[in-house]
């Protein structure tokens, strides 16, 4: 009797331990594919952290038909530019030889130089040839008056990238300026003068070259 008694007990015994090592197979089973799951995921994540920077450097290359006009090297190009304030940059471009000219006559190059975090839609030379002469005379004519209110009327406060830039923005001048577009295609100003080449850094500044010169509304 004895023996009989022992026996179930015996077998109920090694039922329970082979359902506790099965029972934790299992657990160190499910385990390491959870592991493997959140290793998984962290790849995941690094993989589109990765994706988001390289996306973020290509959005912040300069872009535009009239980028290819900028020399590779030396004070103009787009690495020497990046050196200096924005009107000693500027001054480096020879595209925007006839906006420095005319920001020196209005002697707006110290300012423009100390300026902080400013954006700047920059007339190329061909910009300024497109205006009627008695335009050109008239602004030329009153440095401090006319010609200061038009130039301060092409800057912004504030570095825009190119995921900013469409919006109504007030300008140094203290007029309002729309920019519309989006990607690499816009347009700024009540005419639509188009940028040719954005997203120029300068030590203080974020640069768009345009096609166009601003007015401002009550001009």
């Amino acid at each position: 009797m004895k023996i009989r008694s022992i026996a179930p007990a015996l077998m109920i015994s090694a039922a329970l331990a082979l359902t506790a090592c099965s029972g934790g197979g299992t657990d160190d089973e499910s385990g390491a594919p959870e592991g493997g799951s959140d290793a998984t995921t962290e790849d995941s994540m690094a993989e589109e952290e990765t994706s988001a920077a390289d996306e973020g450097m290509a959005m912040a290359e300069p872009f535009g038909p009239a980028c290819a006009d900028v020399p590779t090297t030396g004070a103009g190009s787009f690495d020497g530019m990046a050196q200096d304030p924005v009107a000693t940059a500027a001054s480096n471009n020879e595209e925007l030889s006839t906006l420095v000219e005319l920001v020196g006559l209005a002697n707006l190059g110290d300012t423009l130089n100390a300026a902080e975090d400013i954006t700047v839609f920059a007339p190329a030379n061909a910009a300024f040839e497109a205006l009627p002469a008695e335009t050109v005379e008239a602004v030329q004519a009153d440095p401090e008056g006319l010609l200061t209110t038009v130039l301060t009327y092409h800057v912004v406060p504030g570095r825009m990238a190119p995921e900013d830039l469409a919006g109504t923005f007030t300008t140094l001048q203290g007029s309002d300026l729309m920019i519309e577009g989006s990607g690499e295609d816009f347009t700024v100003g009540a005419d639509g003068a188009a940028v040719v080449c954005g997203n120029i850094q300068t030590a203080n500044a974020t640069v768009y070259i345009i096609d166009g010169v601003l007015m401002p509304p009550s001009e």
